[in-house]
């Protein structure tokens, strides 16, 4: 029997939503109330995706960390979120690092579903 919390499409839709969501740390310490608003927002999009790739297919946690990573891009290159400036390329190439080897390891046949 397979445990839920185990299944690696389990944890890293959490860790997509978890990372997504340091933003929301960020947008509070801005202060400004229109940041806070689109940092909740696109936290509840990364959640809502990071359900779906539970029990779609592990290919959309691929993606999702390649969209994090967009949004990470975006983010350096507008300073939206103030007080940012280190954080961004960090977590791009974490969420780079990590697409790539969930890709690799899903093209190896690694089965993320229980």
């Amino acid at each position: 029997m397979a445990f839920w919390w185990l299944d690696p499409s389990t944890v890293h839709a959490l860790m997509i939503v978890l990372i997504a969501a340091i933003y929301i740390g960020f947008a509070v310490s801005d202060g400004r109330t229109n940041v806070i608003i689109v940092e909740s927002t696109v936290v509840a999009a990364f959640f809502i995706a990071s359900a779906s790739a539970v029990v779609v297919t592990a290919w959309l946690v691929v993606a999702l960390y390649l969209a994090h990573g967009a949004k990470d891009l975006w983010q350096h290159r507008t300073q939206f979120v103030h007080g940012t400036r280190w954080w961004p390329p960090f977590c791009f190439a974490v969420d780079m690092t990590v697409a790539a080897i969930v890709a690799a390891q899903r093209l190896l046949g690694a089965n993320f579903q229980s």
